[in-house]
């Protein structure tokens, strides 16, 4: 499994990587009546209580749209202090759908003729900005809507989430590591999913415009659509309507503009939204609703690089073939889950939020499939028990994760901490234990279980990376 590659990028969350559930060809689209309120709510049900027990505290959305019309259908609350139903006006993170947002900016621009696909990006930043190229091949406005740039996931100054403040970093920081970085091949050549990358078309975007992302967005997108509720800051209102994002182990979870860096990644994974908002979108995009941006979210799907056995357009994932197309986006914060999906040919989507970050992108494909099966949810309940500190040492050291890179545990005090190869760009977890060999990270579905050797040595370890995959072994590394 490599986890830069469409089939692998399931591993990571999707405000840092997407899931992008079913990645091979969908089945082919039936004409079968979708199901019932009462069934899909039962389906809701079922999954919010396996993941969470007795326990009421996180719930999922599920907004339709079809020729007969919008629908809602909801189940669970807020969290276990916060008793009010969720609904459709409940407000989410939506992670990496943010991205679809960023996208239609910038096909809009095109539609206007204030930008071009094929411009480079370093004609719009600010003087003096330095962008890496390849042989004289520089960087496009679409390499990096298309995720075909050659910039990597994220930078290589990810801050530690922990529960110490870290270091505030800024955009000049993000800048700093661009001018430096090197790329391997020429843009346009390979599919690599890059938050920088539109962390960076977000900026070329806002530069050109003269006026911030959030400005931006505002005035081009959410204004003109009427999207009240989504947005790129949390207003008072909004936060009032938000439902409280779980972690792995169902806690509540830091909110994604809290995190240094992350926040930062407003154009990449940044925004807030709703069911009813989401499906606004996609009425226009599917054309039961005319508005100026129709023609731009149209053009957005006309322009295509591929991504395995999917396409990339500008913003949204293809999936499939001709009358069996299906176009997506999933996204996934500290807390949240979403996935945003539509049929061109029955005219029918799907809007699935969740304040929990166990993927929903089954239950939004299975609506639309019916022959794409649940996928059994990953129940999160570890148990942290006490390891004398001392006996820590024994698992420090650096691990060679098959196909990935290094792994590194380290002992800070009295715990561990997990760092994840730097090609998965995500920060380092304090690691709990809850047995002698098996430690967890309760931010995400992230497990490590230590092998050792005939005489006892720690030698080894197997990574469980998040959304239920195989294991990846790894090897310590002598010194």
């Amino acid at each position: 499994m490599k986890i830069t590659s469409p089939l692998g990028v399931a591993a990571l969350l999707a405000v840092l990587v997407p899931a992008l559930t079913a990645q091979n060809a969908p089945a082919s689209s039936a004409s079968s009546a979708l199901p019932s309120d009462t069934e899909i709510r039962r389906m809701l049900a079922e999954r919010v209580q396996s993941l969470a027990g007795s326990e009421d505290g996180i719930g999922i959305v599920i907004g339709i749209i079809e020729p007969k019309g919008r629908r809602v259908i909801a189940f669970g609350h807020s969290s276990q202090k916060d008793q009010r139903p969720l609904n459709g006006e409940t407000v989410f993170e939506i992670g990496s759908v943010s991205k679809v947002f960023t996208a239609l900016l910038l096909s809009d621009m095109a539609r206007t003729g204030e930008v071009a696909l094929t411009d480079p990006v370093l004609k719009y930043l600010p003087a003096g900005k330095k962008v890496p190229a390849h042989d004289g091949h520089p960087i496009t406005l679409v390499d990096l809507a298309t995720h075909t740039s050659g910039l990597p996931f994220m930078t290589d100054a990810i801050p530690a989430l922990t529960e110490a403040p870290v270091t505030e970093h800024s955009n000049a920081e993000i800048y700093r590591f661009l001018a430096g970085y090197k790329l391997s091949r020429d843009p346009g050549a390979e599919w690599d999913y890059s938050n920088v990358g539109y962390w960076l078309l977000g900026e070329a975007l806002s530069s050109r415009a003269g006026m911030s992302y959030e400005e931006l967005l505002k005035t081009r997108i959410s204004g003109p659509l009427e999207l009240h509720s989504t947005a790129a800051i949390l207003t008072p209102a909004l936060k009032a309507r938000m439902a409280v994002g779980h972690n792995a182990e169902l806690h509540p979870a830091p909110l994604f503009s809290s995190i240094s860096i992350y926040n930062q990644m407003t154009a990449a994974g940044g925004l807030v939204s709703t069911v009813n908002d989401l499906l606004k979108f996609l009425a226009v995009a599917m054309g039961y609703e005319s508005s100026p941006l129709g023609s731009s979210m149209a053009e957005m799907l006309n322009t295509r690089r591929p991504m395995g056995k999917s396409d990339q357009a500008l913003g949204w994932v293809v999936l499939g073939k001709g009358d069996d197309q299906l176009y997506m986006h999933d996204g996934s914060t500290w807390g949240y889950s979403s996935y945003v999906v539509w049929d061109p040919k029955r005219r029918v989507g799907i809007v699935a939020l969740s304040n929990q970050l166990a993927s929903v992108g089954d239950i939004a494909l299975h609506l639309l499939r019916p022959d794409t099966p649940l996928e059994p949810p990953v129940v999160a309940r570890h148990i942290e028990i006490k390891i004398d500190s001392h006996n820590l040492d024994a698992f420090a050291g650096e691990y060679d994760v098959e196909d990935e890179g290094v792994a590194q545990v380290v002992r800070e005090g009295n715990f561990l901490t997990l760092q994840l190869p730097v090609s998965w760009g995500l920060p380092k977890f304090r690691l709990r234990p809850e047995s002698r060999t098996a430690f967890f990270v309760a931010e995400l579905p992230v497990r490590v279980t230590f092998q050792t050797d005939a005489k006892g040595q720690i030698n080894g370890l197997l990574l469980y990376p998040p959304r239920g995959q195989h294991p990846l072994p790894a090897k310590k590394i002598a010194r």
